[in-house]
C-alpha cells in the first residue's frame, strides 16, 4: 500500500517552539553537537530582528480525543534560515543552512523553500542571495546550478575549519560561495523550467542535503551528458584508475572555457577511501583557485549519466558573473 502523500505547509517560523523544532532538524541533519549548532538565544535575536526563517511542516494526521478529530502538533521536516548581509556594497540575504530530513526528500521541499525565500528576499527590497555549499557534492552542484541558476567566482579554503563535529564535515570545510541573483534573466529561466538553451524541460524531482547551506531539490531534465564537455579542457579528470589528474595549468587556462571533473558520490568515496577523498579535495581546490584567480566563473555543472548522480564536472568560462547571469 502506498503511504499518503504528507500535507506540506511552507510558512514563517514565529515561536520558540518553531526554534527548537529547527534545532532539532538541524541535528538529525548533520549530526552536530550542540557546540556546532545553532544556538536558541540567538536564533530568537536573529528572528526578532527580521533575518529569514522559513520551515516546511508536515500538518499530520487528524488524532482522535474523546471521540472528535484534532489535528496532532505539526512537525518541522525541513527549513531555511539566512540572515541579512553587505556584500561588495550590496545588501544581501546569505543562506545559511537549508534541510530537509530523510524520509521527506522526495517532495521537492527545498525547491518550495527556495522559492519562499527568494520571495521573502524581494519583498525586503533584497535582489542578491548568497550561499556556500561543499564543491564535491555533486547533488547539491546539480540542484544550485541547474535547478536555482546560481553563479560562483569564489571559493573558501576551509570555510568552518579543517573539520566539525559533524559527519559532513570530515573531508575539511572548503566551500563555492555562490550568487543567486533574484531577477536575472538566468534565475527566472531556471525557475521556470528552462535548460540553459531557453528550452522547456521536465523531470522529476528530489531532495538532497545541501553544504553550508544545506538540503535541496534537485530537477532532472537540462542535457545532463559530458558531451558538453568536449570542447572545454579539464584541470582535473578522473585517471584510469578513478583518481583525480591535474592537467597542465597554463594551457588550460589560455582557453576560454575549462571543466573539473567530480565523483558522483564523495561520502561513499570518504566511507571507502578517505585518502582518495583528500586527493579529491587537494585537486580539486588547487583547480577552481587556479581558474577563479584567472577570470573565470563557475557557470554550470553536468553530470555524465542522465538523471543519475554519476560522476560530473563544473563548467567554467571566462566571463563576468553580471554577463553570465543575463545569458
Amino acid at each position: 500500500m502506498i503511504p499518503p502523500t504528507p500535507q506540506i505547509t511552507i510558512r514563517d517560523l514565529h515561536t520558540i517552539d518553531d526554534l527548537l523544532q529547527l534545532k532539532s532538524v538541524e541535528k538529525q541533519v548533520w549530526g552536530m553537537t550542540d557546540e556546532d549548532a545553532l544556538p536558541l538565544t540567538l536564533a530568537i535575536a536573529l528572528k526578532t530582528a527580521g533575518n529569514v526563517f522559513l520551515g516546511a511542516f508536515d500538518q499530520g494526521k487528524p488524532a482522535i480525543s474523546a471521540g472528535r478529530e484534532k489535528p496532532e502538533k505539526e512537525q518541522l521536516v525541513g527549513f531555511a534560515f539566512g540572515f541579512l548581509g553587505f556584500e561588495q556594497g550590496v545588501t544581501t540575504v546569505h543562506s545559511h543552512m537549508l534541510a530537509v530530513i530523510e524520509g521527506y526528500r522526495h517532495l521537492d521541499l527545498g525547491a518550495r523553500l527556495k522559492q519562499a525565500q527568494r520571495e521573502r528576499a524581494l519583498a525586503m527590497g533584497v535582489r542578491e542571495v548568497t550561499w556556500t555549499f561543499d564543491p564535491l557534492q555533486s547533488r547539491n552542484a546539480h540542484f544550485n546550478f541547474a535547478k536555482l541558476g546560481v553563479l560562483s567566482d569564489t571559493y573558501k579554503i576551509d570555510f568552518y575549519g579543517p573539520e566539525t563535529s559533524s559527519v559532513l564535515h570530515r573531508n575539511g570545510t572548503d566551500r563555492l560561495w555562490v550568487r543567486w541573483l533574484l531577477e536575472s534573466k538566468r534565475v527566472r529561466d531556471r525557475l521556470a523550467g528552462k535548460n540553459a538553451e531557453g528550452k522547456n524541460v521536465e523531470g522529476k524531482n528530489a531532495d538532497v542535503t545541501n553544504a553550508g547551506g544545506k538540503n535541496a531539490a534537485v530537477t532532472n531534465g537540462r542535457m545532463e551528458t559530458l558531451d558538453a564537455l568536449r570542447l572545454r579542457a579539464p584541470l582535473v579528470r578522473f585517471n584510469g584508475n578513478g583518481r583525480p589528474e591535474r592537467a597542465e595549468l597554463a594551457e588550460s587556462l589560455s582557453r576560454q572555457r575549462v571543466s573539473i571533473e567530480i565523483p558522483g558520490d564523495i561520502l561513499a568515496v570518504e566511507r571507502a577511501d578517505m585518502g582518495l577523498a583528500r586527493e579529491w579535495r587537494a585537486a580539486t581546490r588547487w583547480a577552481f583557485l587556479e581558474s577563479l584567480n584567472a577570470g573565470f566563473v563557475v557557470t554550470e555543472y553536468c553530470r555524465s549519466v542522465r538523471g543519475q548522480q554519476g560522476p560530473g564536472a563544473y563548467l567554467l568560462e571566462q566571463t563576468t558573473v553580471a554577463d553570465a547571469a543575463e545569458r
